[in-house]
């Protein structure tokens, strides 16, 4: 039987640096408080947090796993800095590192229930920090970046220009090292390569097609939806809706006096998007769209963008077949929408359709937010329908 790991971490960074690695786990958020664990040493108070968020989230398995559980805690002058709270704090934080170096420790746990194997390493990397102005500091905090991520910096992401050195493991500074976890796994009976597509990643195949629209609010959400979506759009233009899915979204749009074309990638959804779009769905990779530039008055991404591990080449694709006026509509803040709904708190890590994140990569493209509104979605277990936002972004 092939291996099942979990990885008891939110981030979507260590998931990204795995898949990258050619391993797909399955992801469990262990909800551990950060804030109120503390330790002897910015190292072991990484390695604490890695072993909690792995004990939670064992304790909540009905079946057999290899649990991996990781956090990360910048250290500098034997200080130990995790997420900036606000962002006054995120600029008093860079001011402080600009210039210097810090170590990054990222603290790992893998306990294999089968085994009953508890294994806690700490892996801890040098990084040198440019030494930023204060005009860039202001600039790289507005993204918001800094404020979801250990030591209030990234290495693979908008703070990658503002880390000039490192030495040690690289993806240890991602969040996770994957040297140190393949040593871990040995000593459980794990090979690495065993792990590879040990679990198929989602898709859309027939099965979930044939009940997707009944299981996602059915025509009701699909009227909500395409009503907020209309309300942003130019009048009379042409619209591409990416992932048109079924095609029950833009059905609604048509219905509203749209011209609307649609492109997804998966065959079993677009079976269906032919009978409520007859001539007008094709099959195409949003990040790689068969169209020319400048073509499209508008783009429409419903319930795509926090999907992706990486919503920038969907965004500047957007970008690119737009007309000069043209408008990106697309939903945002999906996942912390529905927690609102559940009465929990949002997400600490930065989704692909966090707005935030949004805006900066828009803005790379020539996109400015011009326009938004919401719609409600499906009741969620509270009885209240959450609210789920819609933005519109205009070319220039």
């Amino acid at each position: 039987m092939k291996p099942r790991l979990v990885l008891a971490s939110a981030s979507p960074a260590r998931l990204k640096t795995l898949r990258a690695a050619g391993i797909e786990p399955e992801v469990i958020v262990s909800g551990v408080d950060e804030d109120n664990v503390t330790a002897d040493s910015p190292g072991e108070l990484a390695r604490a947090l890695a072993t909690l968020k792995a004990r939670a989230v064992v304790a909540g398995l009905t079946d057999h796993a290899t649990v991996l559980g990781c956090d990360s805690v910048l250290e500098i002058d034997g200080v130990a800095y995790g997420k900036p709270a606000s962002p006054d704090v995120a600029r008093e934080r860079w001011r402080m590192m600009r210039g210097r170096t810090g170590v990054l420790h990222t603290g790992h746990c893998l306990f294999d229930t089968a085994t009953k194997q508890e294994l806690r390493e700490l892996a801890s990397t040098q990084v040198r920090f440019a030494d930023l102005s204060d005009e860039e500091i202001d600039a790289y905090v507005a993204t918001g970046e800094p404020l979801v991520v250990a030591g209030a910096f990234t290495v693979d992401g908008l703070g990658g220009p503002f880390v000039t050195a490192i030495e040690g493991d690289y993806h240890n500074v991602v969040g996770v090292s994957l040297p140190l976890v393949r040593t871990m796994l040995l000593q459980v009976g794990i090979t690495w390569p065993a792990l590879w597509n040990a679990q198929k990643p989602f898709t859309y195949d027939e099965t979930v097609a044939a009940t997707y629209d009944e299981t996602r609010g059915g025509v009701a959400r699909a009227q909500a939806a395409a009503e907020a979506i209309d309300a942003l759009l130019p009048k009379g233009g042409r619209v591409l809706e990416l992932a048109v899915g079924t095609g029950i979204v833009g059905a609604e749009l048509v219905a509203l006096g749209n011209l609307v074309h649609g492109v997804d990638v998966s065959t079993a959804m677009l079976r269906q998007a032919r009978i409520r779009l007859p001539g007008h769905v094709a099959a195409a990779d949003a990040g790689r769209l068969p169209i020319a530039d400048r073509h499209c008055d508008a783009v429409v991404a419903v319930w795509l963008l926090h999907l992706l591990d990486d919503s920038e080449p969907v965004i500047a694709e957007a970008a690119r077949v737009l007309r000069s006026g043209g408008v990106f509509v697309t939903t945002t803040e999906k996942s912390d929408a529905g927690r609102y709904a559940d009465g929990r708190v949002p997400d600490e890590t930065r989704s692909q359709d966090a707005l935030s994140h949004l805006v900066a990569t828009a803005a790379r493209y020539g996109l400015t937010l011009d326009g938004a509104t919401s719609f409600p979605g499906p009741h969620r277990n509270t009885g209240n329908a959450p609210q789920y936002p819609v933005v519109r972004f205009r070319r220039t």
